[in-house]
């Protein structure tokens, strides 16, 4: 939807958590195994998705409207 265009437009989001993920990897140091490294990045990503859900970023009910529409105009042809 044209209110979400100024939103998802930037890459502040992306740049941020890879941000995130620099300044928590520097922490630890040296990773004993893959399965370490994955268990940081999965946490951290849940962690981030839940903050940006809580902020609102975008409208769900904007993003339902239009899958409708587009719904409705494949059904058409």
């Amino acid at each position: 939807p044209k209110a979400h265009h100024r939103k998802i437009h930037s890459t502040n989001l992306v740049e941020r958590f890879n941000k995130e993920i620099k300044r928590r990897t520097k922490v630890v140091g040296a990773f004993p195994n893959q399965g370490s490294v994955l268990r940081l990045l999965v946490l951290l990503a849940v962690d981030t998705n839940a903050k940006w859900l809580d902020r609102k970023y975008v409208s769900w009910e904007d993003l339902e409207q239009l899958n409708e529409v587009d719904d409705e105009f494949t059904e058409n042809f």
